[in-house]
């Protein structure tokens, strides 16, 4: 059993409001994993895997860190479909979506809540399947030799934290809006079991002239 490094991709499109337009980096997401991949070259972190999911925005944080493993990309490792959750729970029970970004930390867990509680039809996975699948994958990833690194999305590293923490789903919804964009959390091994030893760290990002790419959207 190895340690797992999750990593956040890069600010993606914050203005989007669909899927489709948002799976994509932004300048400064960009800019976040060359930055993220520089200091794991500058800290001498060693990684003998790298994972990712299949969306465009892992793949193109995974590129602009640089790291020089050949990844494999896993669509387990993909995001939760927020957009596409949103709209359904909209359309079937009147919930509107954010029209603010003050509002998104409203909106988000009472998304969630539906979601788990199997009252949104239009959903294009179950709660539980979502669940599964990420119980899944961290099992498959920490049962690799070495270390490995996986490029993931906010909502998937709020649901390894679930996992490991027993969070409730408010709980789970509060820690996935607070997941910061190119971020840095870990999963080691501690007598049999994978324990969460890091949280939404960003050294990469601390230097006061880096402080305004802390980014959360």
């Amino acid at each position: 059993m190895s340690h797992i490094t999750l990593i956040r991709h890069g600010q993606a499109n914050s203005t989007a409001t669909d899927e489709a337009s948002y799976d994509r980096l932004s300048a400064l997401g960009h800019q976040q994993a060359r930055w993220l991949g520089e200091h794991l070259i500058d800290t001498n972190q060693v990684h003998q895997n790298l994972f990712t999911g299949t969306l465009r925005r892992h793949a193109e944080t995974a590129d602009g860190m640089a790291t020089g493993i050949e990844p494999v990309r896993d669509e387990r490792l993909n995001e939760l479909e927020y957009f596409t959750l949103a709209t359904a729970l909209e359309a079937e029970h009147g919930l509107a979506m954010p029209t603010q970004q003050s509002e998104f930390a409203h909106h988000l867990p009472r998304v969630f809540e539906a979601w788990q509680a199997n009252k949104i039809e239009g959903a294009p996975e179950r709660f539980s399947d979502f669940e599964t699948r990420v119980k899944d994958v961290i099992k498959d990833i920490s049962a690799r030799p070495g270390p490995s690194l996986v490029v993931t999305s906010g909502g998937l590293i709020s649901m390894v934290m679930r996992q490991h923490l027993d969070l409730d789903i408010v709980k789970m919804a509060n820690l996935a809006l607070a997941i910061m964009n190119s971020s840095i959390h870990r999963l080691h091994p501690i007598s049999g079991t994978m324990s969460p030893v890091m949280f939404n760290a960003v050294p990469h990002l601390e230097a006061t002239e880096r402080q305004h790419a802390q980014t959360h959207v």
